[in-house]
């Protein structure tokens, strides 16, 4: 059997899912809304499977089925996927979906219709979906996520039941990295699971891309880094055009250097270690830990600006280093 309830975490999210399925409650759309990278596409997917399953006692999908193996292998017609498209969802997008919404599901009792970080769609296509979650089409089911920081219309949320989605623990975090990644040795999921601060996507990413390593060589050089050393200069302008060969993933990393920051400054003033478990600049005081966690933010505001990318990573480690 493939029990929905064994997901690490997302109480909550469960006891409500569970509470509809078992009653046959199903609303006709769902908003499941939380941090990036905690599970909401593959609750969304066990859901989905658990709807259409011949033989489901609730969450409880049986994984023999035929739907549920179509499931499994991606292939079940009636099981639609929405994403973004160049990072946002676009009308035409949801214009062809309402059109495949007119027709009856293929061989399902109810089709499943998924998409996904709708905090990305733009004006009109939230419009042209509104008009969907004002008069949903029968035997259609919707399940919506977004990312909590980002901005949603208003009347999407009122027309979808929201289900609140949180940051897992380090050790339900940790715990899902090393299933995924079956190389990953336990101490290693420990750091990325405190790293990504209880979202195993961001913790994923990190392992995936070797954004850690970088991040560890930024650290030691910053811990003993002084400006006027030749030596210590140059190897702060090679890091920079490492950082600026992220590209994409640059705000990322600079998160995970705040994060460092972030636990310096609780260390200094006696608020116990941090997540991070890593060294610190003891000679920093508080004024100095906020200096640099503005610099941090000045930086990301540049790139969002599109300046470039090595200049902006030269002046960040300079300031941080000094």
């Amino acid at each position: 059997m493939s029990d929905i309830t064994k997901l690490y975490g997302q109480v909550q999210a469960q006891n409500l899912l569970n509470r509809s399925l078992a009653t046959g409650r199903l609303a006709h759309a769902y908003l499941f809304r939380g941090p990036e990278g905690v599970g909401k596409r593959l609750f969304a997917r066990k859901l989905a499977t658990a709807i259409n399953c011949k033989q489901s006692n609730g969450f409880t999908a049986c994984g023999d089925c035929p739907s549920c193996k179509k499931m499994a292998a991606g292939s079940h017609p009636d099981f639609v996927l929405l994403s973004p498209e160049k990072g946002a969802i676009k009308i035409a997008q949801v214009r062809e979906l309402s059109k495949t919404l007119t027709f009856a599901p293929y061989e399902a009792k109810t089709r499943v219709v998924l998409l996904e970080d709708v905090h990305t769609m733009q004006a009109g296509a939230a419009n042209s979906l509104l008009k969907t979650l004002e008069e949903p089409p029968e035997n259609n089911i919707l399940i919506l996520t977004a990312d909590s920081s980002g901005a949603i219309v208003q009347t999407i949320i009122s027309r979808c039941q929201s289900i609140p989605f949180y940051a897992l623990t380090v050790v339900e975090t940790a715990e899902i990295m090393m299933q995924n990644e079956k190389e990953m040795d336990r101490s290693t999921a420990m750091l990325l699971a405190r790293l990504s601060e209880g979202s195993p996507g961001r913790g994923l990413l990190l392992y995936q891309k070797n954004l850690q390593s970088l991040w560890e060589e930024c650290i030691a050089l910053l811990v003993c880094a002084s400006c006027s050393s030749e030596k210590e200069t140059w190897k702060l302008l090679l890091l920079a055009e490492k950082m600026a060969e992220l590209k994409e993933d640059l705000p990322s990393f600079l998160g995970l250097i705040r994060l460092w920051l972030r636990d310096g400054l609780l260390l200094v003033n006696g608020c116990g270690a941090g997540e991070t478990d890593h060294v610190i600049r003891k000679e920093w005081n508080s004024p100095q830990y906020f200096a640099k966690l503005r610099a941090v933010d000045r930086a990301a505001r540049e790139l969002r600006r599109h300046c470039n990318r090595t200049l902006v990573c030269e002046v960040l480690l300079f300031r941080l280093a000094s």
